[in-house]
C-alpha cells in the first residue's frame, strides 16, 4: 500500500479552502493507497515516510517562497516530489512567461522590474489600461488594474511592492476577458482531464490590497481547439525534461481573438474537482501510478 502525502496549507482553525482536498484523499484510499493531509510546514514531519509528497494546495507559499523552496528542496532529498523540484523552482516566479515567449508559445506580453528599477513610460503604458502584479502571487494577491490616468497610483503600487522585495510586473489588460472570461485547462497524468471558465477577477478600482475573489462564476468549458493546442505549447516547452504530474494553463484571448498564456500552474493549482466529479478518478489513479513508480528516491 503506498504511502501518499497530500501537502496543504495550515488554515488555522478554519476550513481549508481546498474543497477538493476530503475527496481526493478518500479516492486514494478507495484506489489502496494511504493518503494524508499534512500542511507543508508542519513541524517535525517525516516526509521521507513517504513514497510521494504531493504538492497540492500550498495556498500561502507566496508569502513565504523562500522558506517553501527549502522545504521543497528538502522534501525532494528524500523522497519523490511532485511536481519535481525544478519545475517548482521555476514555476514560482512568473518570469517564466518569459521563457514559454521565448520558446514561442503565445504569452500575454510583461515587462518585470526588479526591486531598485523605477517604472517610466514605456514600462505604464499610456494608451490602454494594464494590470501590476508580483511575480510570487496567486489568488490576485496584490494585483490591481489600471487606466493610463492612474500612473501614478500604479507606480506607487509598485513602489510598495518593491519594499517588501517583491520584484513587479506588468501587463496589458485584454478586453476580451471582460466578455469571453478565462479559461483553464487541468491536465493530471500527461492528459487533459477537464477545462473550466470564469469571469475577469480585476474590477476597475479595486485596491491591490483588497480580497478578491479569485475565480468568480466558475463553469465548466470544453475547450476549443485552438485553446487545447495553446496549452500543449505551454506544457511542452516546460524546462527539465521531466513531464509535470499536474498542471493548469490559463488562458485568455489576446485581442485578434486568439488564445494567449496568462499563467501556466505547476506549483498549487486548484483543481476545481467539486465542478467536476468525473475527474476524481481519473486524478486519483495519476497520482497512485506515480507513486507505485519504480522508485526513483535519491536513497534508493
Amino acid at each position: 500500500m503506498p504511502r501518499v502525502a497530500l501537502a496543504t496549507y495550515d488554515p488555522q482553525g478554519a476550513p481549508n479552502r481546498d474543497r477538493d482536498l476530503p475527496t481526493l484523499a478518500q479516492a486514494l484510499k478507495d484506489a489502496g493507497a494511504e493518503a494524508h493531509v499534512l500542511p507543508w510546514d508542519a513541524p517535525d514531519t517525516d516526509w521521507a515516510a513517504f513514497d510521494l509528497v504531493v504538492i497540492r494546495s500550498t495556498w500561502d507559499y507566496t508569502g513565504r517562497t523562500e522558506e517553501f523552496l527549502a522545504w521543497a528542496e528538502r522534501c525532494a532529498t528524500s523522497t519523490r516530489l511532485v511536481n519535481p523540484l525544478d519545475v517548482v523552482r521555476w514555476n514560482t516566479d512568473k518570469r517564466y512567461l518569459g521563457d514559454l515567449a521565448a520558446a514561442g508559445v503565445p504569452v500575454v506580453p510583461t515587462r518585470y522590474l526588479d526591486p531598485g528599477d523605477t517604472p517610466d513610460a514605456g514600462d505604464l503604458p499610456g494608451d490602454h489600461e494594464f494590470v501590476v502584479k508580483p511575480v510570487h502571487g496567486a489568488g490576485a494577491r496584490y494585483a490591481a488594474r489600471y487606466t493610463p490616468g492612474e500612473r501614478d497610483r500604479a507606480a506607487a503600487h509598485i513602489a510598495r511592492m518593491h519594499a517588501e522585495g517583491l520584484p513587479a510586473m506588468v501587463q496589458p489588460y485584454l478586453t476580451r476577458i471582460d466578455t469571453t472570461g478565462e479559461r483553464a485547462l487541468q491536465f493530471y497524468g500527461g492528459r487533459l482531464v477537464h477545462a473550466s471558465r470564469k469571469r475577469a477577477v480585476l474590477s476597475p478600482g479595486t485596491p491591490y490590497d483588497a480580497d478578491k475573489v479569485p475565480h468568480p462564476d466558475l463553469e465548466p468549458w470544453t475547450p476549443t481547439p485552438a485553446e487545447r493546442a495553446v496549452a500543449e505549447r505551454a506544457l511542452a516547452a516546460v524546462p527539465g525534461g521531466a513531464e509535470p504530474l499536474y498542471a493548469r494553463v490559463d488562458l485568455v484571448d489576446g485581442d485578434d481573438g486568439t488564445p494567449q498564456v496568462m499563467e501556466l500552474e505547476l506549483v498549487e493549482p486548484n483543481l476545481f474537482l467539486w465542478l467536476h466529479p468525473q475527474s476524481v478518478a481519473p486524478v486519483a489513479q495519476a497520482i497512485l501510478t506515480a507513486a507505485l513508480a519504480p522508485a526513483d528516491r535519491p536513497d534508493a
